[in-house]
């Protein structure tokens, strides 16, 4: 299988029960709807696996405003902290950014969720609230140490990361879940900026997922950076030499809100994606 859908409430439905014994579903991305209590969650993890033991599960267990699970689990806090925190003192801050990735999967991984969709790489230039205090930071070797530290603490809890979103989505001023950025810069400006922290990621080996964003580098190709082969397979699998799987953003998002839902599917598969995210935040 090759979707990942979503939930509608806190327990299976005898409809979605039907859905993920679909071939061709592969997981469950989890929102805060589907959350009450660590043991409601524990209780939904068992379903799920009665009906497919092989599903992969996951969440945006990033920490600030994007940390779906809050109740009984430790609230992480926003990432731009650890920026700040790194200023500072930058062996302290490094530390602590490897105990909250370790705590982050630990915490996941003994509710049966397989992985978290993150750390952000995005860097933070002040352009858009879709990143703001998601990122770690605006330096693109401060994010790069930082991301190291985080994946490096989860791979120690036995999670591996998921580096989003390729090749940066700092450095334009929309928000790809209402609209299509375009970002006009050259291969050479994003490679030496954006791309800084997604480089070291995965040179570390950490990084199991990369999830492209939904924008057009207009400079590199005419298609969003999740469609595009250019991207995925020239940029990220042949330069960078990525050779784990390529999650695509949401395709139910307006950035790539034409076509059907099949258009969208086979021009992700077509890019390289692996698995695609049809999911509803809405609920």
């Amino acid at each position: 299988g090759v979707l990942i859908v979503s939930l509608r409430s806190t327990a299976l439905t005898a409809e979605e029960e039907a859905l993920l014994r679909h071939p061709c579903v592969a997981g469950v991305l989890f929102y805060a709807r589907n959350f009450l209590n660590r043991q409601q969650l524990c209780k939904l993890v068992g379903d799920i696996r009665e009906v497919r033991s092989d599903l992969l599960l996951m969440v945006d267990q990033e920490g600030g405003r994007v940390q779906r699970f809050k109740k009984d689990f430790t609230l992480l806090p926003p990432p731009s902290t650890y920026a700040r925190y790194y200023n500072r003192d930058p062996g302290a801050a490094l530390g602590l950014v490897r105990d909250s990735g370790w705590l982050m999967a630990q915490e996941l991984l003994a509710c049966g969720v397989d992985m978290s969709l993150a750390p952000v790489l995005d860097l933070d230039l002040g352009l858009t609230d879709n990143v703001g205090d998601r990122a770690m930071g605006s330096d693109p070797d401060t994010v790069a140490r930082l991301a190291c530290a985080w994946v490096e603490g989860a791979r120690e809890a036995g999670m591996h990361a998921v580096a989003k979103h390729f090749p940066g989505h700092g450095s334009v001023n929309q928000d790809s879940h209402k609209t299509l950025p375009r970002d006009d810069r050259t291969l050479e400006e994003i490679s030496s900026r954006d791309m800084v922290p997604f480089k070291a990621a995965i040179q570390q080996g950490g990084v199991k997922a990369v999830m492209p964003a939904h924008i057009v580098f207009s400079a590199v190709d005419d298609q969003p950076a999740g469609f595009s082969k250019v991207w995925l397979k020239d940029v990220l699998r042949r330069e960078l030499g990525f050779d784990g799987i390529v999650i695509s953003d949401s395709l139910t998002m307006k950035a790539v809100a034409t076509g059907s839902y099949s258009d969208r599917a086979q021009k992700a598969l077509s890019a390289s994606c692996d698995l695609l995210l049809l999911t509803n935040p809405d609920g």
